[in-house]
């Protein structure tokens, strides 16, 4: 070998050999196939980061979730506090306009009078059909005393649940109608045909049962001497209609014949005249029209001359 090169060769492998030492030992080389483990928390810091919005959006839709399912309780809730408030003050007002029962007579035979100038039907008539089978009087004592008030709480029910839109608007008619009857029934006093002995009608729930009166001397819990209007027939008309609106159908049409047979069972049953009934759809009738004229009034855009 020429000198020359070897002294080169021993010059490049002390150059080697000094760079070496001053950098310090040498670090094993981790195999290829070892895994590679992380030594900064960042990146989990990084992952839990991104795990965070959506424990957060969970977290807020299950809130949102109880809030949607709170609200729904809360507006039945309310209703059914209103209703019982207004029915509550019904029965009071009715039991306010008692001791009158004098008055209540007179006007009970001048009414029988108005019929019978009016050439309408005598009530004795429907309770002598009625009478003579012992179940129709049975079922009709029944239906007085038992579909009346359960059969509307129903209804308003399932319109709220099915048709919150229709259920308003009925429940509207049927808090002014009540109303309505209770201004009547302070105003206008009246005995039932079966406590008027102008008629000669029985009370048919007395004597065959089911009854929901006690005598009128000692019954504290009714004004049975406010005929006028018969709240039986009203609601039952404003029932038939909500029902008859929110079922479009052939089949939803039969509930034309609930307020058809609460007619036929208030009379046949002495508790009410023809002319009660008439002034329920009166009221009814007055009460829609009312409602109708304070919807457009509330609606109805100001000219252009009234705006700014």
């Amino acid at each position: 070998m020429d000198p020359q090169l070897g002294e080169a060769h021993g010059d490049r492998g002390d150059h080697r050999d000094d760079r070496a030492c001053r950098a310090g030992p040498r670090r094993p080389v981790a195999a290829a196939h070892a895994p590679s483990i992380p030594i900064d928390s960042t990146e989990a810091r990084g992952s839990q980061d991104a795990n965070a919005p959506q424990h957060h959006r969970a977290t807020a839709q299950g809130r949102g979730l109880d809030g949607r399912l709170a609200r729904p309780a809360h507006r039945a809730l309310r209703e059914l506090l209103l209703i019982a408030v207004l029915f509550t003050a019904y029965k009071t007002g009715r039991l306010a306009a008692t001791g009158r029962e004098s008055l209540a007579s007179d006007n009970a035979r001048r009414l029988w009078d108005l019929e019978r100038l009016l050439h309408l039907p005598s009530e004795a008539t429907v309770q002598q059909a009625l009478v003579g089978h012992g179940a129709l009087i049975g079922a009709a004592n029944s239906y007085y005393a038992y579909v009346h008030f359960p059969a509307t709480a129903a209804c308003l029910l399932w319109l709220y649940l099915r048709h919150p839109a229709q259920y308003r608007r009925t429940r509207s008619i049927l808090a002014w109608l009540t109303a309505a009857g209770l201004a009547l029934h302070l105003l206008f006093p009246l005995a039932p045909p079966r406590l008027a002995a102008v008629t000669g009608l029985i009370d048919t729930g007395t004597r065959y049962g089911p009854s929901v009166y006690g005598p009128p001397s000692t019954d504290t819990l009714s004004n049975q001497f406010a005929a006028m209007p018969s709240l039986h027939v009203g609601w039952a008309i404003v029932v038939a209609a909500a029902l008859i609106a929110a079922t479009p159908s052939p089949l939803g049409r039969l509930w034309a014949a609930h307020p058809v047979i609460t007619t036929v069972v208030v009379v046949g049953t002495g508790n009410h005249y023809w002319l009660d009934a008439g002034a329920a759809v009166t009221l009814i009738l007055v009460t829609v029209a009312v409602q109708r004229g304070l919807g457009r009034v509330a609606w109805r855009p100001l000219p252009r001359a009234c705006t700014w």
